[in-house]
């Protein structure tokens, strides 16, 4: 039993053997050898895998890209030899907020959809107006502007159009806030190191949606448009507005924010710019009013125009320059 354990392969009963045969060795299984493994350098998750150039940016726009989930190599820099800067990180992000809220309300019947779709909408507007009303120095004007002109004017236009063509107040506001502006072009300007005019007059016109907050599409160059054209405009873009139909182009072009607070509304409103834009224009409801005229006392339709400058770009005197103007074009309607 021992030489069996020793030597199997010897027989023992009744078969011959050799004295001596040494007893075969097998060979042993090498194992394989486990290498550890070696740890991959970690990925800049502000840098595409497909980008071979380096991105220029801060220090703080890399750490708010990070926070963010912000692909640096996708943006353009606004600062000195294209080096990215925090403004970009964070227009870039208030753009990913609003496609967001465009993606999550693809089903309007679906009420939680409909809640993210708000939620996601009023995060965009909050993220906005924070940096607004912490880095904009604003300033407010205001002006109490006569409309008996202008409606009086519309009024008798619109009798020989049917319903579906007919103006409204809000064609007539835009086109003299376009008008204004080639007058006063410091105001159609973005504040991005330093002021910077804009060649296109592209007014925001604020449109309020049905689960609660706003979007702000672009009416692309007013001043070179009719106000039957600019009616056509308003037609297409604020059903799409509401329902989160817009275009890329829509929701970033606008140079200057026009906002109307409607029919029956309150008397005034003071807005906040939307950065990097330097003023918005606000429309309070136009209702009747006490009006004193060449020392006549009367009642005439009359509303409120707000301006809300960036007094980092402008001061009053511009602002009060631009209203002005803009009062001149209202009560001439026939050279909108």
């Amino acid at each position: 039993t021992i030489l069996a354990l020793i030597k199997p392969k010897v027989a023992i009963e009744g078969q011959s053997s050799t004295q001596g045969e040494k007893a075969e060795l097998q060979p042993i299984e090498e194992k394989p050898e486990v290498k550890p493994k070696e740890e991959k350098a970690k990925e800049d998750p502000t840098v595409s895998r497909d980008s071979k150039e380096k991105v220029m940016a801060s220090p703080l726009a890399k750490r708010i890209a990070t926070e963010h989930h912000i692909d640096l190599s996708q943006l353009q820099g606004s600062g000195e030899d294209g080096a990215i800067t925090k403004q970009d990180v964070e227009q870039a992000i208030t753009q990913q907020n609003g496609k967001r809220a465009k993606a999550t309300a693809k089903k309007p019947s679906d009420d939680s959809t409909d809640n993210s779709a708000a939620n996601a909408v009023r995060s965009a507007i909050a993220a906005a107006m924070s940096k607004s009303k912490s880095e904009i120095p604003h300033y407010y004007l205001e002006k109490n502007m006569d409309m008996m002109s202008a409606l009086t004017w519309m009024n008798e236009a619109n009798k020989d159009r049917t319903v579906k063509k007919r103006l409204l107040p809000a064609a007539l506001m835009i086109k003299a806030v376009a008008l204004a502006l080639r007058k006063i072009p410091e105001l159609n300007a973005f504040w991005e190191n330093g002021l910077q005019l804009k060649e296109k007059i592209n007014i925001g016109f604020v449109v309020a949606l049905r689960n609660g907050g706003i979007i702000v599409p672009a009416l692309h160059s007013p001043d070179l448009k009719t106000l039957d054209e600019i009616m056509e405009d308003l037609n297409d873009i604020i059903p799409r507005a509401k329902a989160l139909k817009l275009r890329s182009s829509e929701l970033s072009d606008s140079t200057i924010t026009l906002t109307s607070i409607g029919e029956g509304g309150a008397d005034s409103i003071y807005g906040i710019i939307y950065p990097p834009q330097v003023a918005i224009i606000g429309f309070g409801n136009i209702s009747e009013q006490a009006f004193a005229d060449k020392g006549m006392l009367g009642v005439r339709s009359m509303v409120r125009v707000s301006l809300a400058g960036d007094h980092r770009a402008t001061d009053g005197l511009t602002g009060s320059r631009f209203l002005s103007s803009l009062n001149n074009y209202l009560q001439n309607p026939e050279e909108l």
